[in-house]
């Protein structure tokens, strides 16, 4: 099978910036670097701590900063008489419109009950049903109520709660305010340690040393940030992505960035995280519609307004393109204001603060940015293909979500992924010192100018956004490349490595997105509408040597086959 993007020129590789590394003023030795403190990250670093491992977690922000605690859904599992693993398996498959990995996801729905209640071990206060079980409610996707939630729309932030006490409690090393650089490395690949920088107030970096480890763990996040504007926090600018494909190790279906479909519309200006109206608001009643007050999802989906995020946004983007209008509404108003008030009280106060009020109007909605289904190729203990490398939680595709994540899978997918990791480490970490580092991966090109991620994002969420086009890519590209490099001279900073990793993703969306030439999932071209057999396949990208992105297909075949086909 030969496979490839249809284009009428063709795009050369991408040019992957590499970072001017400071030199390191000190050193620390430790058995295992988490980078990260979302779920993933915090509940790796935890069970580590619990197996007598000497851990040590570095954050950019503060500890507990991150995606989860943003997250307002909750955490899927089998937990309702009237469910079972298998129901959960299928709406997880037909989610990630066959780019799932299937053991993966079996893996994922036959342990997420234990990691809900392991959560509730460690303190997790759920919101329970009469009976003193957790409550129980549904998302889109899925075909029953099992997405178990806290303080009615705070899941994320008790979750994040819950880990960082039991965190503190263990007495693990935690460096806040201190921004992963690049890995180090033995004479034969292994990653051995990192290079790390502290931030300054003023974003300026200081204190540079390495942290020499026998496996460094990324539990980074996602990308949202590469858009103009997207509900995930400033932070999750891609910065583990970039991490890793400079030490060697390959990503995947990062063209699979799933748009939420209802972010709160504040208009066409709009930067920077924004307000997301949960999914759960949909799963307890309410319903999208124009600004006729006319529903839009009947006749679209079985499921109508609870279909899969993925059909959701595309219809909403088809709408306003046919339209012209700038905006649908989600309609809330036939659910019982008490009711709101106790289920959704953050929901209720972010839309109040701008100016809305979910229970006596619709309130405006469009597509946003929010979860990126591709990420560092790994499997689901969080292996790379970097001896020494692993990534858990959103910065990892491990083919649980596919071409489209299934809703609330993601946290539960972050604490299994993570607890596995951690029993591999423990079990197979080699005892004595790590090696001595002998070299740092090299890229061609320097880091991007800090000046240059406006116009970067602008056209990231111009060009690949809900629907995309070959001609769009292109363009996206021809920005990327002529997008300024750091001043020789001047020092690197925080701004510059967020910068550099934004450029990353972005040249990574659009070399994926145009080598893919179809609609699957997320990605939706329209110059190629509807999905194609030959393309139910992963596209997994890595570096050469010279700094250049280089892409090969891999087929979604039986553990232990190699077929796979480079196409560029």
């Amino acid at each position: 099978m030969t496979v490839g993007p249809r284009r009428t020129a063709p795009v050369a590789p991408a040019v992957v910036p590499a970072l001017p590394l400071p030199g390191a003023g000190w050193t620390v030795v430790t058995d295992v670097v988490v980078v990260g403190s979302g779920a993933a990250g915090l509940m790796t670093a935890l069970a580590l701590a619990e197996s007598g491992r000497r851990v040590t977690v570095v954050t950019k922000g503060s500890l507990g900063d991150g995606s989860t605690r943003w997250a307002q859904g909750g955490l899927a599992a089998v937990l309702g008489a009237d469910d079972d693993a298998a129901l959960h398996l299928q709406d997880t498959l037909a989610a990630g419109a066959g780019l799932c990995d299937t053991d993966a996801v079996a893996t994922l729905v036959a342990e997420a009950p234990a990691a809900i209640g392991l959560l509730q071990d460690l303190g997790a206060r759920l919101d329970l049903d009469p009976q003193g079980r957790p409550a129980l409610t549904r998302e889109g996707g899925h075909s029953r109520d099992r997405i178990v939630h806290a303080g009615g729309d705070a899941s994320g932030a008790e979750v994040t709660r819950t880990l960082v006490e039991a965190l503190v409690d263990a007495g693990v090393e935690v460096h806040e305010g201190t921004v992963a650089l690049d890995a180090l490395h033995a004479g034969d690949g292994t990653v051995v340690g990192l290079r790390v920088a502290r931030v300054a107030a003023d974003g300026t970096l200081t204190g540079a040393g390495d942290l020499r480890t026998h496996a460094v763990v990324l539990a980074t996040g996602g990308y949202g940030q590469a858009y103009a504007a997207a509900t995930s926090p400033a932070g999750a600018t891609g910065d583990g992505l970039a991490l890793a494909l400079r030490a060697g190790a390959e990503v995947a279906d990062v063209e699979m960035v799933q748009f939420h479909p209802t972010v709160l519309w504040q208009g066409p200006g709009a930067t920077g995280q924004q307000v997301l109206v949960s999914e759960a608001v949909r799963g307890e009643g309410a319903v999208l519609v124009d600004g006729g007050g006319r529903r839009i999802m009947p006749g679209v989906h079985p499921l109508a307004d609870l279909a899969p995020r993925d059909v959701i946004s595309a219809t909403i983007a088809a709408h306003l393109a046919a339209t012209g209008e700038d905006c649908v509404f989600l309609d809330a108003t036939g659910l019982d204001v008490e009711f709101l008030a106790r289920r959704f009280p953050g929901i209720l106060r972010a839309c109040r603060e701008a100016g809305f009020d979910l229970t006596t109007e619709p309130v405006p909605v469009v597509p946003g940015a929010h979860y990126t289904c591709g990420g560092v190729l790994a499997d689901l203990d969080g292996r790379t293909g970097v001896p020494g490398l692993y990534a858990v939680g959103e910065v990892a595709c491990t083919g649980v979500h596919g071409a489209n994540r299934l809703a609330s899978n993601s946290i539960t997918e972050g604490l299994v992924a993570a607890r596995r990791c951690a029993a591999v480490l423990d079990a197979e970490l080699p005892p004595g010192a790590p090696a001595e580092p002998e070299r740092t991966p090299s890229s061609a090109g320097g880091a991007i100018d800090p000046a240059a991620r406006a116009g970067i994002s602008t056209a990231t969420s111009r060009y690949a956004g809900v629907v995309r086009t070959a001609d769009g890519l292109a363009e996206l590209t021809a920005t990327l490349t002529t997008a300024d490099r750091l001043p020789a001279g001047r020092p690197l900073d925080l701004a510059a490595v967020e910068a550099t990793a934004v450029h990353t993703v972005a040249a990574l969306l659009a070399t994926a997105a145009l080598a893919r030439p179809e609609s699957r999932g997320c990605h939706r071209r329209v110059d190629a509408p509807g999905p194609r057999p030959e393309w139910q396949v992963r596209l997994a990208h890595r570096i050469d040597a010279s700094g250049h992105l280089r892409t090969r297909t891999v087929p979604l075949t039986a553990p232990g086959t190699d077929q796979t086909q480079g196409v560029a």
